[in-house]
């Protein structure tokens, strides 16, 4: 891992009134980020996301997919949500997670794509990733 911040996807695409981007200003928004020869992304929309501007540039892709029941108790210690968002945590599996393995091997065929399902992978990942 090169040390670049990570920049969160939901501190680019909402706003305080949490108002719903299009898809051509969240496609531009990404745009801008992904022109960059580096960049760590972290998060996904759901519903609301565009995922080619920045699959299409990925060089590697990491799903966490962590049990429901830890998604769901780290997001209750996040703080009130929107009744939008535990719809996508508990559809996230189901839905969500195979629409975006879908569009990995669509927009990002090259991608090295590393899925992590509990902590103890995503701290062997990172380990191995801060060493490298």
């Amino acid at each position: 891992m090169t040390g670049l911040p990570v920049i969160e996807l939901d501190t680019i695409y909402w706003n305080n009134n949490l108002d719903v981007l299009s898809s051509d200003e969240w496609t531009r928004r990404q745009m801008n980020i992904v022109d960059a020869d580096k960049w760590i992304l972290d998060g996904d929309l759901g519903p609301n996301d565009v995922l080619e501007p920045r699959l299409a540039r990925a060089d590697t892709v990491v799903i966490v997919d962590t049990p429901l029941l830890v998604c769901i108790w780290r997001a209750f210690r996040r703080g009130n949500r929107r009744i939008d968002f535990w719809m996508w945590v508990l559809m996230w599996r189901r839905k969500y997670g195979p629409m975006i393995m879908r569009d990995v091997q669509k927009f990002a065929p090259l991608a090295r794509c590393i899925t992590l399902t509990n902590k103890q992978d995503i701290q062997s990942w990172l380990a191995n990733e801060t060493s490298s």
